[in-house]
């Protein structure tokens, strides 16, 4: 299965992610209605749901974060294996179910499952940018001629995994910590710049 060109999956991978950060928005369409019909001011339509805004542009920025590593990654594949394709749907999974731990941020905040199952989607969806990373790195016939994938993009990838199952442990021993765990993804790129000071850096945004 490694002659399969990754076009046909990258396409389907774009759609399912244009489809997910569409979902995410619906809850809130339902906000105006619900004001108008309560007869409450304009303003409260912002005022009044806060907790379901914060989470809408945190959703849309990790899954904005989550396309760019994956769209980066398989600009560098010219075929894919089994391995590959199956991690990618699980990838895709993950994706699909941001929008539901979206809503349940909305609805129950700082609940500490809420939080875990926020959380876990995300480190899940790491964890599967790290797998394929090591696989296309690891493997010739999935690569491009010419591709290169970095010590310090492998090092940054798996530190951002580890970071948020850092934040997701942190979570579990300590409920209080809610989404402040999540700040930890400051440091993998940090230590990345520390370790490998004269990796190139990259001239394009794919990059």
């Amino acid at each position: 299965m490694t002659e399969k060109s990754p076009e046909r999956l990258v396409f389907f991978t774009d759609a399912v992610v244009a489809i997910a950060l569409t979902l995410l928005v619906l809850p809130l369409t339902e906000i105006v209605p619900e004001v108008v019909a309560a007869h409450g001011e304009p303003i409260e339509a912002i005022t009044r749901n806060q907790a379901q805004i914060w989470s809408f542009l945190l959703s849309f920025a990790v899954i904005a974060r989550q396309w760019i590593s994956h769209h980066r990654l398989f600009e560098q594949v010219r075929a894919y294996s089994t391995v590959l394709f199956l991690t990618n749907m699980v990838w895709l999974l993950t994706v699909v179910l941001m929008p539901f731990a979206t809503q349940m941020v909305g609805g129950f905040s700082t609940d500490q499952f809420t939080c875990l199952l926020y959380i876990g989607t995300i480190v899940v969806n790491s964890a599967c940018v790290s797998v394929l990373t090591v696989l296309v790195r690891s493997d010739r016939e999935l690569r491009k001629e010419g591709s290169v994938i970095t010590d310090r993009w492998l090092f940054n990838t798996i530190g951002t995994t580890v970071a948020l199952a850092a934040a997701f442990l942190l979570e579990l021993i300590v409920p209080s910590v809610n989404y402040y765990g999540l700040l930890l993804l400051v440091v993998p790129p940090i230590v990345a710049r520390l370790v490998y000071p004269d990796a190139p850096k990259p001239t394009k945004l794919s990059e």
